[in-house]
């Protein structure tokens, strides 16, 4: 995609709506992808819908097919603000550190689900699980979801909310249990950004937050339901249009914006190198991809 050496040169972008839920197979699962030119399409599952297992399945598969910049909605850390009591040298841990402890405790659970982690005596007691929001609850924030409140790009959630609608902290453990495992099947082809360094030939896993690519794309906090709207978006991102007529589910919108929003943002330094992303960011909590350049000369939606 570009010789810039602070650029990585990937050929793919994929986009994953993600869910967190239980059961075997997910209507909230969907996955797009797009090559350095084209509009992004839907992949679809094998069955009717996908599993998070087959998604990693499908990944793994892909990593034979070139470097790809993958984009997956969900938390790839926790606040290390709360975290860091976990370790008994909270600044020499890391990430992948967090990621063995959740492996420890929820290995066992099928499809990568990891809530049996927000339930262990020694890790629950910092979830909000149930009810209204308990007194000690203090709502936790990565450093990077409070800079996409800052830029405007929406409000996500915080990983320790584990109820209501928008919540993300399951789907974060089930993501951090299969980035564990990518990394682990091929070591040499998988990156997870920002922790890892891309490197050339390596496939290269960032966070993503839908909503950044559909406010960026003139949508504000509305949901895109139907392939007019879509196509809108993908103008906007520089993309040809999708195609696709009639009602489409806000999963596959989320998705198709999102792949093309990963390629309209990955050939700019800037959004690989955030002046907003400090040292704990790049090593503990990880970083949603496109956040904290908002004064670093990336033009405005339809700039």
């Amino acid at each position: 995609m570009t010789t810039d050496a602070a650029v990585p040169d990937l050929g793919r972008f994929i986009a994953i709506d993600w869910s967190g839920a239980a059961g075997k197979r997910y209507a909230g699962v969907a996955v797009a992808e797009c090559s350095a030119e084209g509009p992004p399409r839907i992949v679809a599952p094998a069955d009717r819908l996908w599993s998070r297992s087959a998604v990693f399945d499908w990944l793994l598969d892909g990593l034979e097919r070139g470097p790809a910049l993958v984009g997956i909605d969900c938390a790839f850390s926790l606040p290390f603000d709360v975290a860091r009591r976990y370790f008994p040298n909270p600044e020499a841990a890391t990430a992948f550190d967090l990621w063995d402890r959740v492996e420890a405790v929820a290995g066992a659970e099928p499809d990568f689900a990891g809530g049996s982690f927000a339930a262990h005596p020694d890790y629950g007691a910092d979830f909000w699980r149930t009810g209204t929001q308990p007194d000690w609850y203090r709502d936790p924030h990565r450093l990077t979801e409070r800079v996409c409140r800052a830029d405007g790009y929406g409000s996500p959630q915080s990983p320790y909310k584990l109820i209501g609608a928008k919540q993300v902290g399951k789907g974060g453990l089930a993501g951090i249990r299969m980035l564990r495992a990518l990394k682990r099947a091929a070591p040499d082809r998988v990156a997870v950004w920002p922790f890892d360094p891309p490197g050339p030939g390596r496939t290269v896993f960032c966070e993503i937050y839908p909503r950044l690519f559909l406010i960026r794309a003139g949508f504000g906090l509305r949901k895109i339901r139907d392939g007019a709207a879509v196509d809108a978006a993908l103008a906007v991102l520089g993309a040809p249009p999708a195609g696709l007529s009639g009602a489409v589910t806000d999963h596959d919108a989320d998705a198709l914006v999102s792949a093309a929003g990963l390629r309209w943002l990955a050939g700019r330094e800037e959004v690989w190198t955030p002046p907003a992303m400090d040292a704990r960011a790049r090593r503990q909590e990880g970083w949603i991809f496109g956040v904290g350049d908002r004064n670093t000369g990336i033009p405005a939606p339809g700039a």
